[in-house]
């Protein structure tokens, strides 16, 4: 590492720049656009009947592990085509970052009603449906994933980049060696966390209420919340224990041979005492289908592809990040372009002023307190996620046997969604509390520390393994320890993991602050509220201010705060 762990922040430039206030602009004209294209949608909407019949599981366990696939392989190009863009184009990181923090910060739940209206008013009723599901999935997997890509990038090595430079690869073969497999088991690790939050949202995802219109989609999640509102415990038992069958199934099947194949990827001169195993992984690596398959079509179809892509880029060398180019005029049709957009932009700006002030002054006042509730929360729910991810997701890096014993364990916890528990739960803490302000937070830690422990778990994992010998032979041990190899080295993690799980909680606010259960309605004051509720009665201004109020609120703090260590983490801890 370059230095002993330490920090000093600079908080002299900016935080908030005209480019941020550009970005929330356009997307308040969206968000405008698509509650006003839903009006168009259909009066009244009954989703089917979902059984509640023990055979109607195995069924639904498909569909909703298929919607996820699917709404992953989205993810999973998204992030590897937005975190690449964002950290080789200095031009273009200067947008993608800013818009990357607002897409984070959007909350999923109030999301879901304008894009699920604003489908059904132009898509067949079951397509938009089915559609909006995946999106909604997709924007609960994304961000961590490119975040994490982003900062994988950012943060290789400088010897790497120049012996990339040295033997003259072009940006694919680059990608291909270099840049992928660096960040592979960072990227791994998010992938599972962010299959963790899309289990987490499943149920907001399959069925959804908004005034008379009922929205759902038969599927695990669909299960769990109709057991759930009919307060129906046997049923939420039999739905949660289908779950963590499906999860202890992807984890041996999918996520413990992916992590055995990608710990080839660590940066390290000594090679690991004990590596990860997997049966499975052992099993398709000696069948014979799967060598025919690898030697017969998945090498032949490597090396086509390498030699597309090296006649398409001409063996151009690309080694640090791709400044902006030398100026140069627009075209006219460029100009004329940017005007019509801009006069679009502006008139729907205006349009969307104009439904803000139709909310009276004292809404604005309860945004205002929710936002600042809420905040209160959230900044409660990281602290005691710090506190005990740290030193848990270490242990499990650092110690395989441990990591065997309590990996899958985790995945299966992360990935149960509490909002299948929490209403069972509720009324008990509430009676203890006397209110939803401490179940609020607990809500929201069940939904966001698993960020930053699977984080710290990447982190730890990717320590070469030459560095903890090293240790060992000097006898560094303790705090010594930790400020010099183990805090540098999860340094970038943990801002990763710190960013995502803070923009996870202000998303479970919606559905910690504001809960239906028998009949019953639970609610505290918080922006989550407010945007619960204005989805619920379909006020379509109250949702939107209160939405931009939480959207201006967490890119302000990542501009201020998330961002500044972010820098840090590229400019004084790579692993070099």
């Amino acid at each position: 590492m370059r230095r002993r762990f330490g920090l000093t922040i600079n908080f002299t430039r900016p935080a908030f720049t005209v480019g941020d206030a550009l970005i929330i602009l356009m997307l308040a004209v969206l968000l405008y656009l698509g509650a006003r294209l839903a009006l168009k949608a259909p009066a009244t909407v009954t989703g089917p009947d979902i059984s509640l019949a023990p055979s109607a599981l195995p069924w639904y366990a498909l569909l909703s592990t298929g919607r996820m696939a699917i709404a992953y392989l989205f993810s999973l190009l998204f992030t590897l085509v937005y975190g690449y863009t964002a950290a080789r184009n200095r031009t273009a990181q200067k947008v993608m970052l800013p818009l990357l923090d607002v897409l984070q910060s959007v909350p999923i739940l109030s999301f879901l009603p304008v894009v699920l209206l604003s489908f059904t008013a132009i898509l067949p009723l079951r397509f938009a449906t089915e559609l909006a599901a995946v999106v909604l999935i997709v924007t609960s997997q994304a961000w961590n994933m490119t975040y994490s890509f982003y900062q994988s990038l950012t943060t290789i090595p400088t010897e790497l980049g120049e012996a990339a430079a040295i033997f003259r690869l072009n940006p694919w073969l680059r990608f291909k060696t270099m840049e992928l497999p660096f960040g592979a088991l960072g990227l791994i690790w998010n992938s599972m966390v962010s299959w963790a939050g899309g289990w987490f949202f499943l149920m907001a995802s399959e069925i959804f209420t908004v005034g008379s219109r009922d929205f759902r989609l038969p599927g695990l999640g669909s299960y769990l919340q109709t057991a759930s509102n009919q307060g129906n415990v046997p049923a939420i038992l039999l739905g949660l224990g289908t779950l963590v069958l499906v999860i202890v199934l992807l984890d041996q099947l999918v996520w413990r041979p992916i992590l055995v194949w990608a710990d080839k990827f660590k940066v390290e001169m000594v090679e690991s005492d004990t590596p990860p195993e997997s049966w499975f992984y052992d099993l398709l690596k000696g069948s014979w289908l799967g060598q025919r398959f690898t030697r017969r079509f998945w090498h032949p179809l490597m090396e086509w592809l390498d030699a597309k892509l090296a006649r398409l880029f001409k063996s151009r060398i690309v080694f640090e990040v791709t400044e902006p180019s030398a100026k140069s005029r627009p075209s006219l049709a460029a100009i004329l372009i940017g005007l019509v957009v801009v006069a679009g932009l502006v008139y729907a700006g205006i349009q969307a002023a104009g439904l803000l002030i139709t909310l009276p002054l004292s809404d604005y006042g309860r945004i205002l307190s929710g936002v600042l509730s809420t905040l209160l929360r959230v900044a409660i729910a990281l602290v005691i996620a710090v506190v005990w991810t740290i030193p848990v997701g270490v242990l499990i890096g650092s110690n395989r046997r441990v990591a065997n014993i309590l990996q899958p364990i985790i995945q299966i916890v992360a990935s149960i969604p509490a909002t299948a528990l929490f209403p069972v739960l509720v009324l008990a803490l509430i009676s203890v509390t006397g209110g939803l302000d401490v179940p609020a937070v607990l809500l929201m830690l069940l939904g966001t520390q698993w960020y930053l422990l699977f984080n710290v778990i990447a982190g730890t994992s990717a320590i070469p393994q030459d560095l903890n010998f090293t240790t060992s032979l000097l006898q560094v041990k303790g705090w010594p320890r930790w400020r010099t190899l183990i805090l540098p080295a999860l340094f970038p993690y943990l801002v990763t993991g710190m960013i995502t799980a803070s923009g996870g909680a202000w998303n479970a606010s919606i559905v910690a602050e504001y809960i239906n259960f028998g009949g019953q309605t639970f609610k505290t004051n918080g922006v989550g509220a407010l945007i619960a509720e204005a989805t619920a009665s379909g006020n379509y201004a109250l949702l939107l201010a209160s939405t931009l109020a939480l959207i201006i609120t967490v890119v302000t703090i990542n501009r201020t705060f998330w961002r500044r260590l972010y820098k840090i983490a590229e400019e004084r801890f790579r692993m070099e």
